[in-house]
């Protein structure tokens, strides 16, 4: 998702740079996000304090996986 439509810098991009070990100054610099018209800057502030190390995109929230049963293995095996 862009979060920086003034400099096009999406979420990954964001992520990315905070795996790196950078913070919101850091990225700002490379990236110039919320340096033009600023209405992102608060969007890419939650991104970065929602990203880690672990976890390469914000927001993102796995579903634990199904577990297979009669139906899945019928389906599957059509």
């Amino acid at each position: 998702m862009i979060i920086c439509v003034c400099r096009r810098v999406s979420d990954r991009d964001i992520a990315k740079h905070v795996r790196a070990g950078m913070d919101f100054d850091d990225i700002q610099f490379e990236l110039g996000v919320a340096t033009q018209c600023g209405q992102c800057e608060s969007c890419a502030r939650d991104v970065v304090a929602q990203c880690s190390a672990t976890h390469p995109v914000a927001g993102i929230r796995l579903t634990p996986e199904v577990p297979k049963g009669a139906a899945w293995t019928s389906s599957a095996a059509s």
